[in-house]
Protein backbone atom coordinates (compact mmCIF):
# COMPACT_ATOMS: atom_id res chain seq x y z
CA UNK A 1 0.00 0.00 0.00
CA UNK A 2 1.14 3.51 -1.11
CA UNK A 3 2.17 5.39 1.95
CA UNK A 4 -0.67 8.11 1.25
CA UNK A 5 -3.06 5.53 1.34
CA UNK A 6 -5.13 5.09 4.02
CA UNK A 7 -6.65 2.02 5.02
CA UNK A 8 -9.89 2.12 7.60
CA UNK A 9 -12.44 -0.09 8.78
CA UNK A 10 -14.54 4.04 8.98
CA UNK A 11 -14.63 5.93 6.16
CA UNK A 12 -15.28 9.01 8.86
CA UNK A 13 -11.79 9.05 10.01
CA UNK A 14 -10.51 12.08 11.29
CA UNK A 15 -6.86 13.11 10.37
CA UNK A 16 -4.46 15.03 12.65
CA UNK A 17 -4.25 18.69 11.52
CA UNK A 18 -1.39 18.77 10.26
CA UNK A 19 -3.10 16.08 7.17
CA UNK A 20 -5.63 18.17 6.91
CA UNK A 21 -4.58 21.27 6.22
CA UNK A 22 -1.97 19.31 4.00
CA UNK A 23 -4.52 18.69 2.30
CA UNK A 24 -6.64 21.38 1.75
CA UNK A 25 -3.19 23.12 0.57
CA UNK A 26 -2.85 20.69 -2.35
CA UNK A 27 -6.02 20.40 -3.02
CA UNK A 28 -6.37 24.03 -3.40
CA UNK A 29 -3.52 24.72 -5.68
CA UNK A 30 -4.42 21.52 -7.40
CA UNK A 31 -7.89 23.46 -7.80
CA UNK A 32 -6.13 26.90 -9.02
CA UNK A 33 -3.97 24.55 -11.82
CA UNK A 34 -6.88 22.83 -13.29
CA UNK A 35 -9.62 25.65 -13.06
CA UNK A 36 -6.97 27.28 -15.49
CA UNK A 37 -7.22 24.55 -17.71
CA UNK A 38 -10.95 25.28 -18.04
CA UNK A 39 -10.32 28.77 -18.65
CA UNK A 40 -7.33 28.02 -21.31
CA UNK A 41 -10.61 26.04 -22.75
CA UNK A 42 -13.18 28.78 -22.55
CA UNK A 43 -10.73 31.35 -23.78
CA UNK A 44 -9.60 30.01 -26.57
CA UNK A 45 -11.91 27.02 -27.61
CA UNK A 46 -14.36 29.57 -29.71
CA UNK A 47 -11.36 31.28 -31.76
CA UNK A 48 -9.68 28.23 -32.53
CA UNK A 49 -13.09 26.39 -33.42
CA UNK A 50 -14.23 29.30 -35.92
CA UNK A 51 -10.98 29.10 -37.24
CA UNK A 52 -10.90 25.21 -37.96
CA UNK A 53 -14.48 24.92 -38.21
CA UNK A 54 -16.10 23.19 -41.76
CA UNK A 55 -18.88 25.99 -40.94
CA UNK A 56 -19.28 28.96 -38.61
CA UNK A 57 -21.76 27.52 -37.68
CA UNK A 58 -19.60 24.99 -35.29
CA UNK A 59 -17.48 27.33 -33.93
CA UNK A 60 -18.64 27.59 -30.23
CA UNK A 61 -18.96 23.41 -30.44
CA UNK A 62 -15.36 22.48 -29.06
CA UNK A 63 -16.80 24.48 -25.80
CA UNK A 64 -20.37 22.65 -25.78
CA UNK A 65 -18.79 19.88 -25.82
CA UNK A 66 -16.15 20.59 -23.30
CA UNK A 67 -19.64 20.62 -20.97
CA UNK A 68 -20.81 17.65 -22.24
CA UNK A 69 -17.89 15.94 -21.42
CA UNK A 70 -17.61 16.88 -17.80
CA UNK A 71 -21.42 15.73 -17.47
CA UNK A 72 -20.58 12.37 -19.18
CA UNK A 73 -17.88 11.75 -17.18
CA UNK A 74 -18.59 12.36 -13.95
CA UNK A 75 -20.14 8.75 -13.01
CA UNK A 76 -17.34 7.25 -14.39
CA UNK A 77 -14.97 8.80 -12.54
CA UNK A 78 -17.32 8.14 -9.14
CA UNK A 79 -16.98 4.59 -9.77
CA UNK A 80 -12.89 4.49 -10.20
CA UNK A 81 -13.41 6.99 -6.82
CA UNK A 82 -15.63 4.02 -5.23
CA UNK A 83 -13.52 1.53 -6.20
CA UNK A 84 -10.05 2.54 -6.03
CA UNK A 85 -10.30 5.73 -3.95
CA UNK A 86 -10.08 9.22 -4.79
CA UNK A 87 -6.59 9.53 -5.55
CA UNK A 88 -6.70 6.91 -8.33
CA UNK A 89 -9.62 9.05 -10.02
CA UNK A 90 -7.18 12.23 -9.68
CA UNK A 91 -4.60 10.59 -11.75
CA UNK A 92 -7.23 9.80 -14.15
CA UNK A 93 -8.87 12.65 -14.37
CA UNK A 94 -5.13 14.74 -14.62
CA UNK A 95 -4.17 12.06 -17.64
CA UNK A 96 -6.87 13.45 -19.32
CA UNK A 97 -5.99 16.96 -18.54
CA UNK A 98 -2.41 16.11 -20.36
CA UNK A 99 -4.32 14.30 -23.30
CA UNK A 100 -6.34 17.26 -23.90
CA UNK A 101 -3.11 19.63 -24.23
CA UNK A 102 -1.16 17.06 -26.28
CA UNK A 103 -4.57 16.53 -28.71
CA UNK A 104 -5.58 19.96 -28.67
CA UNK A 105 -1.65 20.64 -29.79
CA UNK A 106 -2.02 18.38 -32.48
CA UNK A 107 -5.15 19.65 -33.26
CA UNK A 108 -4.28 22.98 -34.04
CA UNK A 109 -0.80 22.26 -36.07
CA UNK A 110 -2.85 19.57 -38.13
CA UNK A 111 -5.78 21.56 -38.81
CA UNK A 112 -7.80 18.79 -37.53
CA UNK A 113 -11.55 20.31 -36.27
CA UNK A 114 -13.11 16.96 -34.85
CA UNK A 115 -9.66 16.27 -33.02
CA UNK A 116 -9.90 19.57 -31.21
CA UNK A 117 -13.60 18.67 -30.39
CA UNK A 118 -12.18 15.59 -28.95
CA UNK A 119 -9.44 17.57 -27.44
CA UNK A 120 -12.43 19.28 -25.49
CA UNK A 121 -14.27 16.05 -24.34
CA UNK A 122 -10.79 14.97 -22.30
CA UNK A 123 -10.65 18.33 -20.99
CA UNK A 124 -14.44 18.30 -19.72
CA UNK A 125 -13.44 14.75 -17.97
CA UNK A 126 -10.66 16.25 -16.41
CA UNK A 127 -12.86 19.15 -15.48
CA UNK A 128 -15.25 16.31 -13.91
CA UNK A 129 -12.44 14.71 -11.36
CA UNK A 130 -11.92 18.62 -10.06
CA UNK A 131 -15.03 18.94 -8.92
CA UNK A 132 -14.63 15.68 -6.61
CA UNK A 133 -12.01 18.11 -4.98
CA UNK A 134 -13.94 20.37 -2.58
CA UNK A 135 -15.87 16.74 -1.36
CA UNK A 136 -11.94 15.44 -0.85
CA UNK A 137 -11.00 17.82 1.52
CA UNK A 138 -14.39 17.16 3.77
CA UNK A 139 -12.71 13.38 3.72
CA UNK A 140 -10.84 13.14 7.59
CA UNK A 141 -11.95 16.11 8.95
CA UNK A 142 -14.95 16.78 11.28
CA UNK A 143 -18.27 17.25 10.86
CA UNK A 144 -18.18 20.65 12.11
CA UNK A 145 -15.23 22.14 9.83
CA UNK A 146 -16.34 20.17 6.84
CA UNK A 147 -17.86 22.90 4.87
CA UNK A 148 -14.89 25.12 5.85
CA UNK A 149 -12.73 22.81 4.17
CA UNK A 150 -14.91 22.51 0.92
CA UNK A 151 -14.91 25.86 0.47
CA UNK A 152 -10.80 26.97 1.22
CA UNK A 153 -10.49 24.56 -1.65
CA UNK A 154 -13.02 26.22 -4.22
CA UNK A 155 -11.11 29.28 -2.99
CA UNK A 156 -8.29 28.22 -5.29
CA UNK A 157 -10.55 29.26 -8.32
CA UNK A 158 -9.40 32.87 -7.86
CA UNK A 159 -6.17 32.24 -8.37
CA UNK A 160 -7.24 30.06 -11.98
CA UNK A 161 -9.06 33.61 -12.53
CA UNK A 162 -5.70 35.29 -12.92
CA UNK A 163 -3.45 32.20 -14.15
CA UNK A 164 -5.34 30.77 -16.53
CA UNK A 165 -5.63 33.99 -18.52
CA UNK A 166 -1.97 35.08 -18.05
CA UNK A 167 -1.32 31.41 -19.12
CA UNK A 168 -2.98 32.04 -22.87
CA UNK A 169 -1.70 35.54 -23.18
CA UNK A 170 1.99 34.78 -22.93
CA UNK A 171 2.04 31.91 -24.45
CA UNK A 172 -0.37 32.01 -27.55
CA UNK A 173 2.16 33.49 -30.54
CA UNK A 174 5.12 31.63 -29.52
CA UNK A 175 5.08 28.80 -31.99
CA UNK A 176 4.13 30.81 -35.23
CA UNK A 177 2.09 30.48 -37.36
CA UNK A 178 0.46 28.25 -35.50
CA UNK A 179 -1.48 30.27 -32.62
CA UNK A 180 -1.93 28.95 -29.30
CA UNK A 181 -0.54 25.50 -30.19
CA UNK A 182 2.49 26.25 -27.42
CA UNK A 183 -0.56 27.36 -25.23
CA UNK A 184 -1.96 23.85 -25.15
CA UNK A 185 1.38 22.18 -24.74
CA UNK A 186 1.95 24.64 -21.72
CA UNK A 187 -1.33 23.73 -20.42
CA UNK A 188 -0.36 19.69 -20.32
CA UNK A 189 2.58 20.30 -18.35
CA UNK A 190 0.51 22.58 -15.86
CA UNK A 191 -2.09 19.86 -15.84
CA UNK A 192 1.10 17.32 -15.18
CA UNK A 193 2.30 19.38 -12.44
CA UNK A 194 -1.21 19.21 -10.34
CA UNK A 195 -0.85 15.23 -10.93
CA UNK A 196 2.43 15.83 -8.69
CA UNK A 197 0.74 17.58 -6.14
CA UNK A 198 -1.92 15.13 -5.49
CA UNK A 199 -0.13 12.36 -5.36
CA UNK A 200 0.70 14.17 -1.85
CA UNK A 201 -3.07 13.99 -0.75
CA UNK A 202 -3.75 11.93 2.36
CA UNK A 203 -7.24 10.32 1.84
CA UNK A 204 -9.11 7.14 2.83
CA UNK A 205 -9.04 4.22 0.86
CA UNK A 206 -12.93 2.95 0.03
CA UNK A 207 -14.26 0.19 2.68
CA UNK A 208 -15.85 -2.80 1.90
CA UNK A 209 -18.55 -1.11 3.05
CA UNK A 210 -18.12 1.99 0.53
CA UNK A 211 -17.37 -0.29 -2.81
CA UNK A 212 -20.66 -2.05 -1.66
CA UNK A 213 -22.22 1.01 -2.18
CA UNK A 214 -25.14 1.44 0.78
CA UNK A 215 -28.35 2.09 0.24
CA UNK A 216 -29.76 2.21 -3.32
CA UNK A 217 -29.53 5.30 -5.38
CA UNK A 218 -33.08 5.71 -5.69
CA UNK A 219 -33.55 5.73 -2.26
CA UNK A 220 -31.02 8.54 -1.49
CA UNK A 221 -32.46 10.67 -4.13
CA UNK A 222 -35.98 10.94 -3.19
CA UNK A 223 -35.07 12.34 0.16
CA UNK A 224 -36.53 15.72 0.40
CA UNK A 225 -32.82 17.70 1.51
CA UNK A 226 -30.98 15.49 -1.77
CA UNK A 227 -33.88 17.02 -3.87
CA UNK A 228 -32.93 20.71 -3.11
CA UNK A 229 -29.07 20.36 -2.82
CA UNK A 230 -28.92 19.15 -6.60
CA UNK A 231 -31.70 21.09 -7.65
CA UNK A 232 -30.24 24.38 -5.90
CA UNK A 233 -26.88 23.21 -7.28
CA UNK A 234 -27.79 22.95 -10.52
CA UNK A 235 -30.00 26.01 -10.69
CA UNK A 236 -26.79 28.22 -9.27
CA UNK A 237 -24.79 26.72 -11.80
CA UNK A 238 -26.79 26.42 -15.36
CA UNK A 239 -27.57 29.89 -14.40
CA UNK A 240 -24.20 31.35 -13.84
CA UNK A 241 -23.44 29.46 -17.18
CA UNK A 242 -26.40 30.34 -19.12
CA UNK A 243 -25.78 34.16 -18.16
CA UNK A 244 -21.91 34.37 -18.28
CA UNK A 245 -22.39 33.06 -21.66
CA UNK A 246 -24.45 35.76 -23.33
CA UNK A 247 -23.43 38.39 -21.33
CA UNK A 248 -20.19 39.08 -23.66
CA UNK A 249 -22.37 39.01 -26.99
CA UNK A 250 -25.08 41.33 -25.18
CA UNK A 251 -22.25 43.80 -24.25
CA UNK A 252 -21.67 43.46 -27.89
CA UNK A 253 -24.83 44.41 -29.11
CA UNK A 254 -25.31 47.17 -27.12
CA UNK A 255 -22.51 48.47 -28.26
CA UNK A 256 -19.81 47.68 -25.70
CA UNK A 257 -16.25 47.51 -26.28
CA UNK A 258 -14.64 44.04 -25.94
CA UNK A 259 -12.45 45.28 -22.93
CA UNK A 260 -15.48 45.82 -21.39
CA UNK A 261 -16.49 42.71 -21.71
CA UNK A 262 -13.38 41.32 -20.41
CA UNK A 263 -13.37 43.41 -17.27
CA UNK A 264 -16.92 42.71 -16.62
CA UNK A 265 -15.87 38.61 -16.91
CA UNK A 266 -12.52 39.23 -14.41
CA UNK A 267 -14.67 40.83 -11.75
CA UNK A 268 -17.24 38.00 -12.38
CA UNK A 269 -14.57 35.28 -11.89
CA UNK A 270 -13.18 36.96 -8.67
CA UNK A 271 -16.75 37.41 -7.22
CA UNK A 272 -17.10 33.70 -7.72
CA UNK A 273 -14.43 32.51 -5.94
CA UNK A 274 -13.16 34.69 -3.20
CA UNK A 275 -16.04 34.71 -1.03
CA UNK A 276 -15.03 30.62 -0.86
CA UNK A 277 -12.67 32.23 2.20
CA UNK A 278 -15.77 32.75 3.89
CA UNK A 279 -18.41 30.44 2.99
CA UNK A 280 -17.43 27.53 4.73
CA UNK A 281 -17.82 30.19 8.22
CA UNK A 282 -20.72 31.10 7.08
CA UNK A 283 -22.87 27.97 6.08
CA UNK A 284 -21.40 26.36 9.85
CA UNK A 285 -22.85 29.55 11.38
CA UNK A 286 -26.05 29.80 9.11
CA UNK A 287 -26.97 26.40 7.99
CA UNK A 288 -26.42 25.00 4.31
CA UNK A 289 -29.78 25.55 3.24
CA UNK A 290 -29.51 29.05 4.35
CA UNK A 291 -26.66 29.99 2.21
CA UNK A 292 -28.09 27.98 -0.50
CA UNK A 293 -30.90 30.00 -0.55
CA UNK A 294 -28.88 33.48 -0.53
CA UNK A 295 -26.99 32.35 -3.45
CA UNK A 296 -30.41 31.95 -5.28
CA UNK A 297 -31.73 35.43 -4.22
CA UNK A 298 -28.38 37.20 -5.24
CA UNK A 299 -28.57 35.71 -8.75
CA UNK A 300 -32.61 36.46 -8.72
CA UNK A 301 -30.71 40.05 -8.57
CA UNK A 302 -28.10 40.13 -10.99
CA UNK A 303 -31.00 39.28 -13.50
CA UNK A 304 -33.53 42.45 -11.90
CA UNK A 305 -29.84 44.09 -12.41
CA UNK A 306 -29.50 43.35 -16.03
CA UNK A 307 -33.01 44.06 -17.00
CA UNK A 308 -32.63 47.41 -15.50
CA UNK A 309 -30.72 48.67 -18.22
CA UNK A 310 -28.10 47.94 -20.96
CA UNK A 311 -25.08 50.41 -19.60
CA UNK A 312 -21.88 48.95 -19.02
CA UNK A 313 -22.69 49.24 -15.33
CA UNK A 314 -25.54 47.29 -15.27
CA UNK A 315 -23.53 44.12 -17.16
CA UNK A 316 -20.99 44.96 -14.64
CA UNK A 317 -23.40 44.82 -11.35
CA UNK A 318 -25.39 42.11 -12.99
CA UNK A 319 -22.24 39.92 -13.36
CA UNK A 320 -20.69 40.41 -10.14
CA UNK A 321 -23.97 39.61 -8.44
CA UNK A 322 -24.20 36.25 -10.37
CA UNK A 323 -20.41 35.43 -9.26
CA UNK A 324 -21.65 36.02 -5.67
CA UNK A 325 -24.81 34.35 -6.35
CA UNK A 326 -23.21 31.18 -7.65
CA UNK A 327 -20.66 30.87 -4.87
CA UNK A 328 -23.16 31.12 -2.20
CA UNK A 329 -25.44 28.68 -4.23
CA UNK A 330 -23.34 26.19 -5.17
CA UNK A 331 -20.91 25.85 -2.15
CA UNK A 332 -23.96 25.86 0.01
CA UNK A 333 -25.96 23.03 -1.93
CA UNK A 334 -22.14 21.27 -1.89
CA UNK A 335 -22.63 21.18 1.97
CA UNK A 336 -26.20 20.01 1.83
CA UNK A 337 -24.96 16.92 -0.25
CA UNK A 338 -22.88 16.27 2.97
CA UNK A 339 -25.68 15.86 5.00
CA UNK A 340 -27.65 13.38 2.55
CA UNK A 341 -25.22 10.17 3.10
CA UNK A 342 -23.83 7.84 4.77
CA UNK A 343 -19.61 7.61 5.24
CA UNK A 344 -19.93 4.80 2.62
CA UNK A 345 -22.50 5.84 0.44
CA UNK A 346 -20.37 9.27 -0.52
CA UNK A 347 -18.66 8.52 -3.63
CA UNK A 348 -21.72 7.32 -5.63
CA UNK A 349 -24.04 10.58 -4.01
CA UNK A 350 -21.76 13.21 -4.81
CA UNK A 351 -21.15 11.76 -8.13
CA UNK A 352 -24.64 11.71 -8.72
CA UNK A 353 -25.35 15.29 -7.43
CA UNK A 354 -22.68 16.36 -10.00
CA UNK A 355 -24.29 14.65 -12.58
CA UNK A 356 -27.49 16.22 -12.18
CA UNK A 357 -25.92 19.76 -11.73
CA UNK A 358 -23.82 19.49 -15.00
CA UNK A 359 -26.16 17.83 -17.32
CA UNK A 360 -28.42 20.18 -16.67
CA UNK A 361 -25.52 22.70 -17.31
CA UNK A 362 -24.88 21.15 -20.86
CA UNK A 363 -28.66 21.61 -21.99
CA UNK A 364 -28.39 25.26 -20.73
CA UNK A 365 -24.89 25.61 -22.78
CA UNK A 366 -26.35 24.84 -25.80
CA UNK A 367 -29.51 27.03 -24.87
CA UNK A 368 -27.85 30.36 -24.02
CA UNK A 369 -26.42 31.69 -27.28
CA UNK A 370 -29.64 30.57 -29.49
CA UNK A 371 -31.88 32.61 -27.08
CA UNK A 372 -29.95 35.38 -27.01
CA UNK A 373 -30.03 35.27 -30.92
CA UNK A 374 -33.33 34.27 -31.61
CA UNK A 375 -34.57 37.04 -28.40
CA UNK A 376 -32.46 39.04 -26.92
CA UNK A 377 -30.89 39.82 -23.30
CA UNK A 378 -33.77 40.72 -21.60
CA UNK A 379 -35.53 37.16 -22.41
CA UNK A 380 -32.57 35.41 -21.03
CA UNK A 381 -33.04 37.34 -18.07
CA UNK A 382 -36.58 36.83 -17.47
CA UNK A 383 -36.31 32.98 -18.16
CA UNK A 384 -33.86 32.35 -15.74
CA UNK A 385 -36.45 33.33 -12.88
CA UNK A 386 -38.37 29.90 -13.78
CA UNK A 387 -35.50 27.15 -12.91
CA UNK A 388 -35.05 30.10 -10.00
CA UNK A 389 -38.38 29.59 -8.83
CA UNK A 390 -38.18 25.67 -8.50
CA UNK A 391 -34.97 25.92 -6.49
CA UNK A 392 -36.56 28.64 -3.88
CA UNK A 393 -39.68 25.96 -3.92
CA UNK A 394 -37.86 22.82 -3.54
CA UNK A 395 -35.26 24.25 -0.68
CA UNK A 396 -38.70 25.82 1.35
CA UNK A 397 -39.68 22.24 1.02
CA UNK A 398 -36.91 20.45 2.08
CA UNK A 399 -36.99 22.64 5.22
CA UNK A 400 -40.30 22.48 5.87
CA UNK A 401 -39.66 18.52 5.84
CA UNK A 402 -37.06 18.44 7.76
CA UNK A 403 -38.48 20.61 10.32
CA UNK A 404 -41.46 18.34 10.82
CA UNK A 405 -39.29 15.59 11.47
CA UNK A 406 -37.77 16.91 14.26
CA UNK A 407 -40.55 18.03 15.72
CA UNK A 408 -41.78 14.20 15.63
CA UNK A 409 -38.73 13.26 17.21
CA UNK A 410 -38.83 15.73 20.18
CA UNK A 411 -42.50 14.64 21.06
CA UNK A 412 -41.45 11.21 20.94
CA UNK A 413 -38.77 12.09 23.28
Amino acid sequence: MKSNDVASNDSSIVFPESVQRGNIWRLAIAQALAGANSVVVYATGAIIGEALAPTPVLATLPISIFVVGMAACILPMGKIAQCYGRRAAFMAGTGAGVLTGLLATLAVIQGWFWLFCLATFFGGGYAAVVLSFRFAAADGVEKAKRARALSLVMAGGVVAGVIGPQLVTWTMDIWDPYKFAATFLVQAAVAALSALLLLGVKLPMPTLAEQAGGRPLSVIARQPRFIAAAISGAVAYMLMNFLMTSAPLAMHHSGHSQASANLGLQWHVIAMYAPSFFTGSLIARFGASSVAAVGLLLTGISAVVGLGGVDVMHFWAALILLGLGWNFGFLGASALVLECHRPEEKTRVQSLNDFIVFGLMAAGSFSSGGLLNAYGWNTVLWVSFIPLLLAVVTLALARRTNASAFSVQQERQ
